[in-house]
């Protein structure tokens, strides 16, 4: 659950900030990669790059 949920919009260069206190309160720190995609019913979903990796070797899914 997010406590300071954050409204964001896509800028003309295509590009999107999100807001540092939706990453902390996530576990997200600096320099980490993530991986962003379609989960389907117009949701986006932002997963660690390394736990989606495992969760692809593991079950073959995201």
């Amino acid at each position: 659950m997010i406590r300071e949920p954050a409204e964001v919009t896509v800028v003309e260069d295509r590009t999107i900030e999100i807001p540092m206190g939706v990453l902390v309160e996530a576990g997200v720190h600096i320099g980490e990669r993530l991986l962003a995609f379609s989960d389907g019913g117009g949701r986006i979903t932002l997963r660690r790059a390394t736990d989606a990796v495992e969760d692809l070797l593991r079950a073959g899914a995201l």
